[in-house]
């Protein structure tokens, strides 16, 4: 199972790292491998929610995500949008573009930079719904009972995650985003360029999320159609898993969809590490390559969660995970008026889910659960509180 799902991961890191040390010798070789695990500490929790979500698709979407999907997330986020945002912003054509990222590694690191405050509202504000629909949501289990369950009576106003995200784009943007410093340190307002980088994220959100909600629920009423037409026969759920094996998969649009949920999802995780990575090289191929091999092992870990179950044993994982999200959501739009250094962000994502995963072994042991036994516990269920 180890090497099935990490050998290309393993592959692709040794010949990245071959691959520096004879294209920039051993400092190179130090550059990448610090990028990798950079990418890696801050995408962690990135591949938990992922697997909440892969889960659901059947194995053939699952497969294109680990090869169309690897492929947008590599050479797609890592490499072409850095080029993209830096011709957009400077109104230069791609080959200019390129041309400049290669001989004027200083201006091109100046000019990603400057399009930061934009890159950061949008995957903020997309990141901080994802946090606020999933706390905002009654579920069968709560980590921090505390917060949750208050919270989750709030969520019966739908328009509520919307409004809070509303409010804090107008706060950034009036607070933070009044202060930025674009072009040659001059300061600009730059509320107009936060409010609708915020606005567009959180549209993107409501589009791609609400499709793939859609036809999730469709294929779900179809199939109770279906069920009820067999009389004595109930249909197992898309969700029902039988120990490790995934009994359905969404398929068609549905899993198209949930396909762009990933991506987007993705993309808002990685912009951080873009900008990051200007802290250890401004060399655009030594970043692609250093962030892709990072980006593999995250998208490895969410097929290895996947294929163990691991969401189901370890029930506060996904909770953790998304408070991550939603305090990476806050670093972003922080960082639109405020530096915070890139450990700061991956300690504080790695810390949250550190202690999800330990409040889930301490609960698995008051209850009898056995992990690989399909999420059923022994006896009843006893609520862990932190």
């Amino acid at each position: 199972m180890l090497l099935r799902t990490f050998g290309w991961s393993f592959a692709v890191t040794v010949i990245g790292l071959v691959a520096a040390f004879i294209f920039w010798g051993w400092e190179g070789f130090a550059v990448v491998a610090i990028l990798s695990i950079l990418e890696i500490s801050l995408s962690f929790d990135n591949a938990v929610v992922n697997a909440s979500v892969l889960k659901k698709m059947n194995a053939f979407w699952q497969k294109i995500f680990l090869t169309i999907g690897i492929l947008i997330a590599v050479f797609g986020m890592r490499l072409v949008f850095p080029l993209l945002i830096v011709g957009i912003t400077a109104k230069l054509g791609p080959i200019e573009t390129i041309d400049l990222a290669i001989n004027d590694k200083d201006e091109y690191e100046r000019l990603v930079t400057a399009a930061h405050p934009s890159i950061a509202a949008f995957g903020g504000i997309f990141l901080l719904m994802i946090f606020l629909d999933f706390i905002f949501e009654e579920r069968e289990h709560t980590w921090l009972s505390w917060i949750e369950k208050p919270l989750a009576r709030l969520g019966k106003l739908d328009v509520l995650s919307v409004l809070i995200a509303i409010g804090a784009l107008l706060i950034t943007a009036t607070t933070a985003g009044a202060e930025a410093l674009v072009g040659d340190h001059e300061t600009a307002d730059k509320t107009a360029t936060v409010l609708i980088s915020g606005l567009l994220g959180l549209i993107t959100y409501l589009i791609v999320g609400g499709l793939s909600d859609y036809f999730e629920n469709k294929l779900e009423d179809e199939d109770e159609d279906e069920d009820g037409e067999e009389a004595g026969e109930e249909k197992a759920p898309a969700s029902q898993r039988n120990g490790n094996v995934q009994l359905v998969g969404l398929a068609g649009k549905a899993a198209f969809f949930l396909f762009l949920y990933l991506e987007v999802l993705d993309a808002s995780f990685s912009f951080d590490g873009v900008i990051g990575a200007f802290a250890i090289t401004n060399d655009i191929f030594e970043m692609a390559l250093g962030l892709g091999i990072g980006a593999m092992y995250v998208r490895s870990v969410t097929v290895y969660l996947v294929r163990k179950g691991t969401l189901d044993d370890y029930v506060y994982l996904e909770h953790g995970a998304h408070y991550a999200i939603g305090a990476l959501a806050a670093i972003l739009l922080l960082t639109i008026g405020t530096h915070v250094n890139e450990v700061v962000t991956g300690l504080i994502g790695v810390l949250l889910i550190a202690a999800a995963f330990a409040s889930s072994v301490i609960r698995n042991k008051r209850v009898g659960h056995e992990p690989g036994s399909g999420g059923q516990s022994s006896d009843a269920e006893v609520e862990v509180k932190v």
